[in-house]
């Protein structure tokens, strides 16, 4: 495949657009003034309390169905502390409290719970590290894993039945493998032409095509186009040459409605734009002096016909963006690290209802899923917002 690159790059740090080519020059700042854009404030009480004595490990994924359905994955008995949390499954019991809930988990528009499944079963292999959930337009749940064994996507329908696997686990990491998948992240849709994009992701480096019936591999590529290169890299410098090559993990790839795919390559900081037939178009870096996990976790869209703007979850520095989608500019930010609603421990993926809500999930210690009301487009603080609490408060 040919290799583009960029005319124009662009950094992003906090409220600045600063764009890198002969001269530099500041774009955006934030001097008082207001920038029209979504707003939102965060829902406490959404969703309502699980039953059963029942907890959430760390949240590893949200996606929404086609009413509005909210589905999250998490990963229960290995994050949680026997001792802390699961007394009760400790053996012997310690305690009357708790337990892990079953890794899937699907809400209702008001928060109530419908149903809970998912883990091993008959004539599939669950993910050893279950990793991202994505709902196409038939209303199938995807499901992917990062774990050492994970080289396969698992396909169920709306209430947990078992349909396909794709690629078989224990598979070495290969990004021009045509068969199997190397610790999936994420899987995205372009439910009109047929085809899951597939973020691969933690083994692989490469963003992969598939036909979501066959899951046939019809095509893949690395940063800018690239052929996907796994030659391991050094640890991110900002201050470095731009890689050339996708540092692991590709955290999500997402299709928009205008023939563009939007991709996180999370540990370089930075978006990267292509079409769908992996031509490069152009990359934003985001927060580029990120170490460790870096800035760019995972993208969503508004749910106007333009998908104009683009939300990004940060979870190193705690924050959602929102973004001009077409500009890649950062018109605002919310939240901040802690723990009460509206802040973010470790904010991990994020997607869009049909209303304009917002839904965020929290890894690591954050093991929780919020909602953000959609209040409409209107004037909003640009750079950051802080926590988005009901009535501006």
């Amino acid at each position: 495949m040919p290799r583009f690159r960029p005319s124009v790059r662009w950094t992003l740090w906090g409220a600045g657009l600063v764009a890198l080519g002969a001269a530099q020059a500041v774009l955006h700042a934030n001097n008082g003034q207001t920038v029209q854009a979504p707003r939102f404030e965060v829902d406490p009480l959404w969703p309502k309390p699980l039953p059963n004595h029942w907890l959430l490990g760390s949240v590893i994924g949200v996606g929404v169905d086609s009413r509005d359905h909210v589905f999250i994955i998490h990963r229960g008995d290995s994050t949680l502390n026997q001792r802390t949390e699961a007394g009760m499954k400790a053996n012997p019991p310690i305690g009357e409290c708790c337990q892990s809930a079953p890794p899937v988990l699907e809400f209702d528009p008001a928060g109530n719970l419908v149903r809970a499944w998912g883990g091993p079963g008959e004539g599939y292999t669950w993910p050893s590290s279950n990793h991202g959930i994505s709902i196409d337009a038939n209303d199938n749940v995807w499901i992917g894993g990062n774990g050492a064994r994970d080289s396969h996507i698992l396909k169920f329908s709306h209430d947990g039945k078992f349909l396909q696997q794709f690629g078989a686990p224990n598979q070495a990491a290969n990004s021009l493998d045509s068969t199997h998948f190397g610790r999936v992240a994420k899987i995205s849709f372009d439910d009109k032409a047929g085809e899951a994009y597939v973020a691969d992701g933690y083994g692989n480096k490469r963003v992969a095509v598939i036909d979501m019936r066959s899951g046939k591999v019809k095509r893949f590529w690395g940063a800018y186009g690239n052929a996907p290169d796994d030659t391991r890299l050094p640890p991110y410098d900002p201050a470095a040459p731009l890689a050339q090559q996708f540092r692991n993990p590709v955290h999500c790839a997402e299709p928009t409605t205008d023939g563009l795919v939007y991709v996180c390559d999370r540990p370089n900081d930075r978006i990267q734009v292509f079409r769908k037939n992996g031509q490069f178009v152009k990359e934003v870096r985001v927060a580029p002096l990120t170490r460790g996990d870096g800035s760019v976790w995972d993208i969503a869209f508004s749910r106007d016909a333009a998908q104009k703007y683009l939300y990004l979850a940060d979870g190193k520095n705690e924050r959602v963006y929102v973004m001009d989608r077409d500009k890649l500019e950062i018109l605002t930010w919310f939240g901040d690290g802690g723990r009460q609603p509206g802040q973010f421990f470790a904010v991990h993926s994020i997607a869009s209802d049909s209303k304009g809500n917002v839904y965020t999930t929290e890894t690591y210690e954050g093991k929780r899923v919020q909602k953000f009301r959609y209040l409409g487009v209107g004037a909003v603080k640009p750079g950051a917002q802080g926590v988005l609490w009901p009535g501006g408060k």
